[in-house]
C-alpha cells in the first residue's frame, strides 16, 4: 500500500504550536464541525422582541375556496433599505460615539437598516477560541439605537427596534426597523460560518441573517474573506465565498416552504471587508489613487473581476464606485499605511484598496447609493448603500395594514386594476398580532 507523505508549512506549524493549549481542551467540538459542516444555531439572535412564533396571519383559518383563490390578489411595494459595513480593527466604540455621519440620519429615514461590522474585537487567540465576549456588540446596538431614535417621538411605532443582531468573534450585524413594520416580518433566523483557522474558526467567515417582509425573503450575508496582498491570495478569498454559499442553511419551518440557501431568497446582499486588492504593482497603485483615477483602478480589482468572469460571484451586481479606496490609514488620519512613517521601515505596506464592498444578488433590488463615511475610528473607512426593495403583499395584508399602520410603502404603479368587489371568504375573523 502506498502511503502519502503529508507536509506542513511553516506557517501552519507556527499556528498549531501557537494554539495548541487552546486546542486541548476544544478540540473534539473543532473536529465536529469542520466534518459535520456544522451551522451555529438557527434562531440564536438578540432582539427587542424575539418572539416570532405567530404568524402574521393565520392562513389556516382561511377558506380556500375557489371564489376567494380566484380573487386573492398580489400587490408590489417598495420599501428603502440602508446597508453599511465596517471593518472598525478591533477599537471599542465610546459610548458617545457619533455615527450620523454613517447612518445620514438627518436625511429621509429607511425603513430597514442593516449594519454589518467586521473585528468589532481583537482577532486574538482568547477570543477565536474562548467564549463569545458580548459586551462590544451589546454596546453597538445602544449607540445604533441612541442615532435611530434620537429624533422620534415618543409612540412605540415611531421607534426602530433591533430585530436581529448576531456576533460571530469579530463579526457583527444588526438589523433593525421601524415599530409599524415589525408586525409584517416573520421567521428571522441565521446561520454563522467560520472559514479562518484550520477552514473552521471564526475569525473569518459570515455571519448571514434572514427575514420575510411580507411575503418577500431577504438575506444579508455579512462577511470577513481570507486578508493578503500577494498574487494567488485572491483564490483564498474566492474559495471563502464558495464555503459561505455551500454551508450555509436555514431552516424550512415545518408548514412553511422557506429558502433554505442563501441564493433561494428574493432579496441577497453581500457585505463586509471583502479583502479583495487591487492586481497592479504597489507604486503603480499608489500613484494612481494619489490621481484619483478610479476607473483606471478598478479595471485591476479583483473584486471586479470576479463579478465578470469568475465562478461564485457572477451575475451579482455592485453599483459605480465613486469614492477613494477605503484601505488601509494610518490611525487617526487620511493618510494611507506606507505613506506616513517617514524613515521609519515597515514591514508590510499595504496598498491601498476597496476592501470594504457591498454587492446584490437577484430582481427587484435598485441601489440608490453607493459611498463611503470619513470616520477615522480604525484603519478602515465604512462603506454604506441605499436601496429599494420590491416586496409581495398579499390583500389581505393590505387590508389588515391600512386599518392600523401607516403607510411607510411607496406603492408600484401597475397597468392592472383591482376590482373593488372582490370579496374575501372567512370562517372567522383573521388573527393578528401587534
Amino acid at each position: 500500500m502506498l502511503k502519502r507523505k503529508v507536509s506542513l508549512s511553516p506557517k501552519l506549524v507556527k499556528t498549531f504550536i501557537i494554539y495548541m493549549p487552546f486546542l486541548y481542551n476544544m478540540w473534539p467540538t473543532l473536529v465536529a464541525n469542520k466534518i459535520l459542516k456544522k451551522r451555529l444555531g438557527s434562531t440564536n439572535f438578540v432582539a427587542d422582541n424575539p418572539s416570532f412564533d405567530e404568524p402574521l396571519l393565520n392562513y389556516a383559518d382561511i377558506d380556500l375556496t375557489p371564489e376567494t383563490v380566484l380573487n386573492h390578489h398580489k400587490e408590489k411595494h417598495k420599501s428603502k433599505i440602508f446597508v453599511s459595513t465596517w471593518n472598525v480593527g478591533g477599537i471599542a466604540p465610546e459610548e458617545d460615539l457619533n455615527i450620523d455621519d454613517l447612518l445620514e440620519t438627518n436625511n429621509n429615514f429607511c425603513d430597514i437598516y442593516v449594519l454589518g461590522f467586521q473585528e468589532i474585537v481583537p482577532l486574538k487567540a482568547s477570543n477565536v477560541l474562548g467564549s463569545e465576549n458580548t459586551e462590544i456588540s451589546n454596546k453597538w446596538n445602544s449607540i445604533i439605537r441612541k442615532a435611530l431614535n434620537k429624533d422620534q417621538s415618543e409612540s412605540p411605532h415611531d421607534d426602530f427596534q433591533c430585530i436581529i443582531s448576531k456576533q460571530m468573534v469579530g463579526i457583527f450585524i444588526s438589523v433593525w426597523t421601524k415599530g409599524d413594520i415589525r408586525p409584517f416580518i416573520q421567521h428571522p433566523s441565521v446561520s454563522c460560518i467560520g472559514c479562518g483557522i484550520m477552514g473552521c474558526l471564526g475569525n473569518k467567515g459570515s455571519v448571514t441573517v434572514r427575514f420575510q417582509l411580507n411575503e418577500t425573503s431577504f438575506c444579508f450575508v455579512c462577511s470577513h474573506l481570507a486578508s493578503g496582498g500577494k498574487e494567488g491570495d485572491e483564490k483564498c478569498r474566492n474559495s471563502n465565498v464558495a464555503e459561505i454559499f455551500s454551508r450555509t442553511t436555514f431552516p424550512r419551518g415545518p408548514l412553511h416552504d422557506l429558502p433554505r440557501n442563501i441564493l433561494d431568497h428574493d432579496h441577497v446582499i453581500l457585505l463586509g471587508d471583502l479583502n479583495y486588492r487591487i492586481s497592479l504593482p504597489e507604486e503603480t497603485t499608489r500613484l494612481l489613487v494619489e490621481k484619483k483615477e478610479w476607473d483606471s483602478l478598478l479595471e485591476n480589482d479583483q473584486l471586479m473581476m470576479e463579478l465578470m468572469n469568475g465562478n461564485n460571484l457572477r451575475g451579482w451586481h455592485e453599483g459605480p464606485i465613486k469614492f477613494a479606496p477605503t484601505y488601509k490609514y494610518c490611525p487617526n488620519s487620511d493618510i494611507y499605511y506606507g505613506c506616513c512613517c517617514h524613515g521609519k521601515k515597515i514591514e508590510k505596506r499595504r496598498a491601498p484598496a476597496w476592501c470594504d464592498r457591498i454587492v446584490w444578488y437577484g430582481k427587484g433590488l435598485k441601489q440608490l447609493e453607493y459611498t463611503r463615511s470619513e470616520s477615522k475610528l480604525s484603519d478602515h473607512r465604512p462603506v454604506r448603500a441605499i436601496f429599494t426593495a420590491v416586496a409581495r403583499v398579499s390583500s389581505e395584508v393590505k387590508s389588515l395594514k391600512s386599518l392600523s399602520l401607516s403607510e411607510r410603502f411607496e406603492q408600484i404603479k401597475t397597468p392592472f386594476e383591482v376590482s373593488t368587489t372582490d370579496k374575501l371568504v372567512c370562517r372567522k375573523q383573521l388573527s393578528f398580532r401587534l
